[in-house]
């Protein structure tokens, strides 16, 4: 008698069958499927308009200067001194006007920060600093 090998092949037929199978049906049921749709909140707009801001204007002397936008822009040059207390009667009318401070491209830095950390130390809200594009 003639003894038996060991078959030491896969047979992968079988699996290509089945994976063929398998893409059919994949390819037959994915246009079947329904893309999901997110419903996004919506808002209203706003009823009151944006506030236009107050500029503090540091000039190159370092001297000061107010505009207020919302009242056509007139600049009126004011001191160190009355700056918080003007600010702080101007905010009491409408809290939510933000505060930019400008300076002129030639004054240096610290003179603007200084500017900036008055006001803080004053706790006026809402201050930022008021730059030019590049271009």
């Amino acid at each position: 008698m003639r003894q038996r090998r060991l078959m030491n092949e896969i047979n992968v037929v079988p699996y290509i069958d089945v994976m063929l199978v398998l893409l059919v049906i994949f390819m037959v049921t994915a246009p079947m499927i329904q893309t999901g749709s997110v419903d996004l909140p919506s808002v209203g707009k706003s009823q009151t308009p944006p506030v236009a801001p107050l500029e503090i204007i540091v000039k190159a002397d370092q001297s000061l200067a107010l505009r207020d936008r919302a009242r056509g822009g007139q600049e009126t040059n004011i001191t160190r001194a009355d700056l918080a207390k003007r600010l702080k009667e101007m905010q009491a009318k409408n809290p939510q006007q933000p505060v930019l401070i400008a300076g002129d491209k030639s004054v240096k830095y610290e003179a603007v920060l200084s500017v900036m950390d008055e006001l803080q130390r004053q706790q006026i809200a809402k201050i930022g600093l008021l730059v030019q594009p590049g271009r």
